[in-house]
C-alpha cells in the first residue's frame, strides 16, 4: 500500500505538505531563521507521538464506555545537552478520579502500543533521491 504526501515551499523557512486533502504547515522558530507562524517539522513528529498515544487511550475507553472528557495526556522530552538529540520521551496520562481502576495498567499497555512509538522501535527505510521535473 502506497500513499503519497505532496510538499510544497511557499517561501521563507515555511514548508507545506498535503496528505488526504489536508494541508500541514510547518515554519521555524525565529532563532532558527523562521517567522514561528507554525510548529517545526521535528515538533511536529514529537507531537505525532503524543497524539499517537492519546488515539490508543481513546480507543481503548472507547470500546470500554469509559469517558474520555477529563483524560489528558502530557509528553515531555529530554534532549541530551551536547548532542541536542531527544534521548527520553515520558507521557503521562492523567487519569480523572473516577477512572477505574482495574483498567489503569491497561490504559498504558494501550498507549504503549501507538503505531508511531512502534515505527521509532523499526525505523523505516528511508530513501531520497532527486530529479529534473518531467523525468
Amino acid at each position: 500500500m502506497e500513499q503519497t504526501i505532496d510538499v510544497s515551499l511557499p517561501g521563507g523557512t515555511k514548508v507545506e505538505a498535503t496528505v488526504r486533502g489536508f494541508t500541514i504547515t510547518t515554519d521555524q522558530p525565529e532563532a532558527d531563521g523562521g517567522t514561528n507562524a507554525a510548529p517545526s517539522p521535528f515538533e511536529l513528529f514529537l507531537t505525532s507521538i503524543a497524539t499517537c498515544a492519546g488515539y490508543f487511550v481513546a480507543s481503548f475507553c472507547r470500546t470500554r464506555s469509559i469517558a474520555t472528557e477529563n483524560i489528558r495526556l502530557t509528553q515531555t522530552v529530554f534532549r541530551n545537552d551536547a548532542t541536542h538529540f531527544v534521548e527520553r520521551i515520558d507521557i503521562a496520562i492523567l487519569l480523572p478520579p473516577d477512572f477505574p481502576a482495574k483498567y489503569k495498567e491497561a490504559v498504558v499497555r494501550a498507549a504503549e502500543s501507538c503505531t508511531v512509538k512502534k515505527h521509532l522501535a523499526a525505523p523505516p527505510v528511508i530513501v531520497v533521491s532527486a530529479m529534473t521535473a518531467g523525468e
